[in-house]
């Protein structure tokens, strides 16, 4: 059998997240939005997806937080302590903007 390191996975499945976030079934995103200015223009952004789209499976709500703490997670180490910070506090400015606690 042969041994695969870390770094054997290389090409096809090695982005799946990023393929993910941009064919979602679940929100059709607007482009940048995980790098807008602040972090009500994220959430804002994010709202306006989750309350068009039709494909979603759970409320307007839910699919937004969830695409974006799943693009938290999968970014990771990748991200500069201000943007991660950035990201979180879109968190709450989504639950602000929906009028959940």
């Amino acid at each position: 059998m042969e041994k695969r390191g870390k770094h054997s996975q290389r090409g096809k499945g090695r982005r799946w997240s990023q393929r993910v976030t941009r064919e979602s079934d679940a929100l059709t995103l607007e482009k940048g939005v995980f790098s807008k200015s602040s972090a009500r223009a994220i959430a804002a952004s994010l709202k306006r997806s989750a309350d068009r789209s039709r494909r979603r499976k759970s409320g307007a709500y839910r699919s937004a937080m969830s695409m974006l703490t799943f693009y938290i997670n999968r970014a990771g180490k990748g991200l500069s302590p201000a943007r991660k910070k950035k990201l979180e506090r879109a968190k709450g400015e989504l639950r602000a903007l929906y009028g959940e606690d």
